[in-house]
């Protein structure tokens, strides 16, 4: 049957999955929430959108999205508190960066408030998908792509909104070993590095796979231009700790803008770190490794949140890190960031959005 209220129609599933779903053993990205938001752009402008029940989709094999890329994401969870409600972790960041993408792909841009609305209304749908676990999160997979049946190289003139969820565990079961790479490189100034456009990752699937035959699990990459400069560490920010000060790169065109980065920060300032945000040449976090004053050094994501690196290798060299169990920084903001998310921290920054 279909409901229509004041913005979207409403097709509820008339067959939950849910109850033949193990929540203990949730593989990550495998597992999809029975509905799914769908919006569609043609004439120049979005039309009404709908919630249906998860399902394939049907594609012409001339879309263009399959032959020239415009495809963009974004990704955020949805956590439980304790008291049983459910809330998204900045959703208006990524619905911001998500429209800077949708700029630099030449698409259109989707509306805040509508895009807020689909939130809400599929998560709430969905609510009891998200994982009781304290360990566990709703992930939320907005995406937008070109649709035009179209052999030719332009924009394309129709695209197709949609967001589904799926139930994850932790992304990383421990510490991370990763590889300093200066032979390939992730973006290039004046390219799209900062967008999350989907041909950003698939860039950097052949680079991380030879480092995995190294046996690392990640990249720490590094600049285009001289191959010098510290960017990112695979699909996330990477942060260094010595000392009392916090050192990670700049945002750049290079460099995307992560929101748990600039929440991490955002926490680190408040109390009382030092927090460089400027060029590091990555000699200078090998040195600080040889002497043992790399205290800390982390991935930040919205995946992982936090991901410790254990050992960095550089030119055949592997340097470890400090046992990440006993570190200060990472242990105390992993668990304030994750307090803060499902209700067991104050929220003092209002980051939390209820459905």
């Amino acid at each position: 049957m279909l409901a229509t209220d004041n913005m979207f129609d409403i097709t509820p599933t008339e067959s939950s999955r849910l109850s033949q779903i193990d929540f203990d053993n949730i593989p990550f990205g495998r597992v999809f929430s029975d509905h799914m938001f769908s919006m569609e752009y043609r004439d120049g402008k979005w039309h009404k959108g709908e919630i249906v029940p998860f399902q394939n989709l049907s594609m012409n094999p001339a879309s263009s999205v399959i032959h020239y890329g415009q495809s963009i994401f974004e990704g955020m969870k949805a956590f439980r508190h304790e008291n049983g409600k459910v809330s998204l972790f900045r959703p208006e960041k990524n619905i911001e960066r998500f429209n800077i993408s949708a700029q630099r792909m030449c698409m259109p841009e989707v509306d805040p408030q509508t895009f807020m609305e689909a939130l809400d209304q599929l998560i709430g749908m969905d609510a009891d998908w998200v994982p009781n676990d304290p360990s566990g999160a709703l992930y939320v997979r907005p995406f937008m792509f070109a649709t035009d049946e179209y052999i030719g190289v332009k924009p394309s003139e129709t695209y197709k909104f949609m967001i589904f969820t799926c139930p994850v565990g932790k992304y990383y079961s421990g510490a991370v070993k990763v590889k300093i790479e200066t032979r390939f490189a992730r973006s290039a100034a004046g390219g799209t590095g900062y967008a999350k456009a989907a041909g950003n990752y698939a860039g950097a699937l052949y680079p991380a796979k030879l480092a995995q035959e190294e046996g690392y699990q990640q990249l720490i990459w590094t600049d285009a231009k001289e191959h010098k400069y510290i960017e990112e560490s695979g699909t996330m920010n990477v942060m260094f700790k010595t000392g009392n000060t916090l050192i990670t790169a700049p945002v750049s065109e290079t460099i995307l803008d992560g929101i748990t980065r600039d929440s991490v920060l955002t926490l680190a300032k408040s109390w009382g770190y030092e927090v460089q945000e400027r060029p590091i040449p990555f000699t200078e976090i090998l040195d600080l490794a040889k002497e043992g004053k790399l205290d800390e050094a982390f991935g930040v994501g919205t995946a992982a949140t936090i991901a410790p690196i254990a050992v960095i290798g550089y030119e055949g060299v592997d340097f470890e890190l400090k046992d990440h169990n006993t570190w200060e920084f990472g242990t105390r903001v992993s668990k304030a960031m994750d307090g803060i998310k499902r209700g067991t921290e104050e929220d003092k920054f209002n980051w939390n959005h209820f459905v």
